[in-house]
């Protein structure tokens, strides 16, 4: 039986917690921030946790990790 490759594109993307969550990094907030509001460009610094419900499709993505 072959081994199960890791989704790169996914790996680069989503980090694993300690409790065994995934963690992931909001999108839009590299460019284009002057008509963005202080508030939200504060929120795109921080982690996000994946929602319960697509924890099972990223574990199948990330099967090492």
């Amino acid at each position: 039986m072959p081994k199960i490759k890791t989704n790169r594109a996914a790996a680069k993307r989503f980090k694993k917690t300690a409790s065994g969550k995934y963690s992931f990094n909001k999108s839009f907030g590299s460019h284009i921030l002057t008509k963005k509001t202080t508030k939200r460009k504060r929120s795109f610094r921080r982690r996000q946790i994946i929602a319960k419900s697509d924890r099972r499709e990223i574990r199948k993505l990330l099967p090492n990790g």
